[in-house]
C-alpha cells in the first residue's frame, strides 16, 4: 500500500518464515514543496525592504515640504537602518539576484538626491552643491548603461572614495535635518561640510571615470545572472 509522498516495499514470506521488514522512504515531492517555496519567498526579502525604501522618498519630500524636520529625521534614518539590513541579508544568506543589484542603489540614489533636491529648495544647502550630487549621481548610472550595452550586464566595484562620498553626504543631510528638529548649534560646521561633500563628489566622479575610461576596470556579470547586492556603486549604492 502506497500514500502520497510515501513508497512501501513489501516482500512476501514463505508460510512459517518471519515476514522481512518493511521498507518506507519518506521525503517525496510534498513534503519538500513547501520548504522551497517559503524558501523563494525569504530569497525576495532583501528586495522587498529595498522597496520599501523606495516608498518613504514621498513621505521624506513631504515632510521637508512641510518643514516637518523632526519627522524627515526620522523617515531618513527609518530608510538608512532598512539600508543595512537589506545588505546584510543579501550577504549573510546568500539572497543576491540582479534586481536587487539594480535596485539597491537606485534606492539610495533616490533618497539622497531628492534630499539634496529639498534641501536646495528650502535653501539650507546651495545649488552648487547639489547640482555636483546629481550630476555625480548620473555619471554614475549613465556610465553602467554604456557599458552594459557595449559589453553586456558588468559589475562596477566600489570604490573608497565612493564610500567616503556617501559618508560624506549622509552627514550633511542629518546634520540638517537634526539641527532643526533639534534646535542645536553647528557653529558653522554644515558649510564646512558643504565644501569636504563636494570636494569628496569630484574627486569620487573623476576616479570612477579613470576607472572606467581609462582603466576600463569592469567585471562582466556570471553566466547565472547573480550579482552582489554587496558591491558598492553598483551602478549608484555609493558606498
Amino acid at each position: 500500500m502506497a500514500r502520497a509522498g510515501t513508497q512501501a516495499v513489501c516482500a512476501r514470506a514463505a508460510p512459517g518464515a518471519t515476514p522481512p521488514p518493511v521498507r518506507v522512504i519518506t521525503g517525496g515531492p510534498l513534503t519538500n514543496a513547501p520548504v522551497a517555496e517559503l524558501m523563494l519567498y525569504l530569497s525576495q526579502l532583501p528586495n522587498a525592504i529595498t522597496l520599501s525604501r523606495i516608498a518613504l522618498v514621498p513621505a521624506l519630500i513631504l515632510a521637508l515640504k512641510s518643514r516637518h524636520f523632526g519627522t524627515a529625521l526620522a523617515i531618513f534614518l527609518t530608510a538608512g537602518v532598512s539600508d543595512a539590513l537589506d545588505g546584510f541579508l543579501a550577504k549573510r544568506f546568500n539572497m543576491t539576484s540582479r534586481l536587487g543589484a539594480i535596485l539597491d542603489p537606485a534606492a539610495d540614489k533616490i533618497l539622497l538626491v531628492s534630499a539634496y533636491v529639498m534641501l536646495t529648495i528650502l535653501q539650507y544647502i546651495p545649488f552648487w552643491l547639489m547640482l555636483g550630487v546629481a550630476f555625480r549621481d548620473l555619471l554614475i548610472v549613465g556610465g553602467y548603461l554604456v557599458y552594459a550595452s557595449l559589453y553586456g550586464p558588468v559589475t562596477m566595484r566600489p570604490s573608497y572614495l565612493s564610500k567616503v562620498n556617501t559618508l560624506m553626504q549622509i552627514s550633511l543631510v542629518c546634520i540638517i535635518l537634526a539641527q532643526h528638529a533639534m534646535g542645536l548649534a553647528l557653529f558653522g560646521l554644515d558649510r564646512v561640510l558643504d565644501y569636504v561633500v563636494l570636494a569628496t563628489t569630484v574627486a569620487s566622479g573623476l576616479h570612477y571615470l579613470w576607472i572606467w575610461g581609462v582603466m576600463k576596470d569592469v567585471v562582466p556579470v556570471k553566466p547565472s545572472g547573480t550579482m552582489s547586492r554587496a558591491a558598492g556603486d553598483r551602478p549608484g549604492r555609493g558606498r
